[in-house]
């Protein structure tokens, strides 16, 4: 296939989905602004059940925390007149990745935000709030494998997750084009409660993160997951498994909802003041046999196609262009 043909394909293709994506966009914005008043925030107290989740000092439960935290959070937002609070649960009981997807997802929620604590063999500590995507590095890899690995406590998690492997990359980077669309503002959600836990919890900043966690690919909504603190750090623990700690905690990520919430309002545009042209149409040229791939890497060295080369990805073709 020559270059000019393939960049009348890559023209045509992205113009037909920018413009499909921008009338989808500006529909259900309409349709929402006009017919939604509640505002929906799923809250989900990560693991549960027969899942503990990580054991830290004292032998504090991740799950216990999750829940107590989550239901402070739901507490306060309750209080306030056009937000609904939907919980994936409530009491100690095991709720299924999937399950909590489904939860965040038939109620059409406008939010989902997973509580969880982290762990550390050494005595590390602070906050870190995640959104789905690819892991930049082996140790966000390892960390989404630590989180998805519930899914293997799950009967019948193979027709669950259609074959989903927790230890394997190509799974991983999988999970991210579903939920795509709503990595900018899941960024914007998770930056503005990282800065509420700094800035005014004053908790040491770990940063806003991307990983492919199974329970934020499952939902299609803006998705966080909020790493509260190491339990494992004996200073940490003990602040998150006090009264004190926990109150302080839910009272900082409840304001960072509402400011995202605010932040959002001020961006709302009002239908009637909003004229849509229909798009003028143009022919378009159909190819067959078209092929699409994807390149990952470049050089001049004959590199053998192993998945020990490319972080265990399989199926990878080498392709000799020029000198390259």
């Amino acid at each position: 296939m020559n270059s000019q043909l393939l960049s009348k394909i890559k023209i045509t293709t992205k113009f037909s989905f920018i413009l499909v994506f921008f009338i989808l966009s500006v529909c259900t914005s309409f349709s929402t602004f006009a017919q939604k008043k509640e505002f929906v925030v799923v809250l989900d107290a990560g693991h549960g059940g027969k899942d503990p989740g990580k054991i830290g000092y004292k032998k504090v439960r991740e799950k216990d925390i999750a829940l107590k935290i989550v239901l402070q959070i739901g507490k306060l937002l309750e209080k306030e007149k056009d937000i609904r609070v939907i919980y994936t649960r409530k009491t100690d009981v095991f709720i299924e990745l999937k399950e909590r997807g489904r939860i965040a997802n038939k109620a059409d929620a406008d939010l989902f935000i997973s509580i969880h604590c982290n762990g550390h063999y050494t005595q590390a500590y602070g906050t870190e709030t995640w959104v789905l995507g690819t892991h930049a590095n082996r140790q966000n890899f390892e960390v989404a494998k630590a989180e998805n690995a519930v899914i293997l406590l799950e009967d019948n998690y193979e027709i669950n997750y259609k074959g989903f492997d927790p230890n394997s990359p190509e799974s991983i980077i999988g999970l991210t084009l579903l939920q795509e669309e709503y990595l900018d503002q899941s960024i914007q959600l998770a930056s503005i409660i990282q800065e509420m836990l700094t800035n005014k919890l004053k908790r040491k900043n770990r940063g806003v993160k991307q990983a492919g966690f199974v329970v934020l690919h499952q939902t299609y909504m803006p998705s966080v997951l909020v790493e509260t603190g190491f339990i494992t750090n004996k200073s940490e623990s003990a602040f998150l498994n006090s009264k004190k700690g926990q109150l302080q905690m839910s009272k900082f990520i409840f304001e960072g909802i509402l400011k995202y919430k605010h932040q959002l309002e001020l961006n709302t545009v009002e239908p009637d003041r909003v004229i849509v042209q229909k798009p003028k149409t143009t022919p378009q040229k159909k190819y067959k046999n078209v092929q699409f791939k994807v390149q990952i890497a470049s050089g001049p060295r004959k590199l053998a196609t192993k998945p020990y080369n490319f972080k265990g990805l399989k199926n990878i073709e080498r392709i000799k262009i020029g000198k390259t």
